[in-house]
């Protein structure tokens, strides 16, 4: 999942579940299938916290900004 991102892992996550809703996925697959999902899962977890830090981050300094005094 190095050069995996967000967006290609939710298309993939999709792509999963339309399989599972269509009944396309036989049951030598599903096994498979419910794995990576997991692991898609995780990946956009991960990412969406870490964006969610880097913006609590950035929202922080500017904060830090408009209290310093203006010269």
């Amino acid at each position: 999942m190095d050069k995996l991102n967000y967006g290609q892992a939710m298309e993939e996550l999709e792509a999963i579940v339309e399989e599972m809703d269509n009944a396309d996925i036989g049951i030598d697959e599903l096994s498979e299938k419910v794995k990576r999902a997991s692991e898609l899962i995780r990946f956009c977890r991960k990412a969406l916290h870490t964006t969610e830090e880097n913006v609590d981050n950035i929202l922080k300094d500017l904060k830090e900004v408009e209290k310093k005094p203006k010269d």
